[in-house]
């Protein structure tokens, strides 16, 4: 089966409650969510994994390190995905939580049965989050298709 974007949410107020409610923010600035069709089966974990791997990319640690600040953890561990700590879990979700010295982020994968999403929260701890992110949506909000994709394909791969 091929894997299609169907949907894309952006705005806090364009989550659903229920998917909102998987934050770990008090406050949201920013939101937004991506989901597939897909017949590609794993857990969220297993999801995540897919989408960003053990370890981040080279590109990944240009924008979450250099450009975003966020401090993720080193090395592969059980508690991390690239570097980002699992915050909580739930039987059709993960949440991975990262912070900088200006932003807070949550990514929220979550599968439901022929779907999977991609939710970023983030929450702009000071004045230059507003700055330095809308720049960056762009290219998150163009990227974040293709890593669903290929998180599919790799998936369906190892089955």
């Amino acid at each position: 089966m091929t894997v299609r974007l169907v949907d894309t949410a952006v705005g806090t107020q364009s989550i659903p409650e229920a998917v909102r409610a998987l934050s770990s923010l008090t406050v949201i600035d920013y939101a937004d969510e991506f989901t597939i069709d897909t017949d590609a089966n794993a857990t969220p974990e297993q999801w995540a994994r897919a989408m960003f791997g053990d370890l981040p990319s080279v590109a990944e640690l240009l924008i979450w390190r250099v450009l975003l600040g966020l401090r993720l953890s080193r090395g592969r561990s059980p508690a991390t995905v690239a570097g980002w700590q699992i915050g909580a879990r739930g039987e059709d979700w993960i949440r991975l939580e990262a912070a900088s010295w200006f932003l807070t982020g949550n990514l929220v994968v979550q599968k439901i049965p022929g779907r999977v999403s991609l939710v970023t929260f983030l929450h702009y701890d000071r004045q230059v989050g507003n700055v330095v992110w809308p720049p960056l949506s762009a290219v998150h909000r163009r990227l974040v298709p293709g890593v669903l994709r290929a998180a599919a394909a790799r998936i369906r791969a190892a089955r």
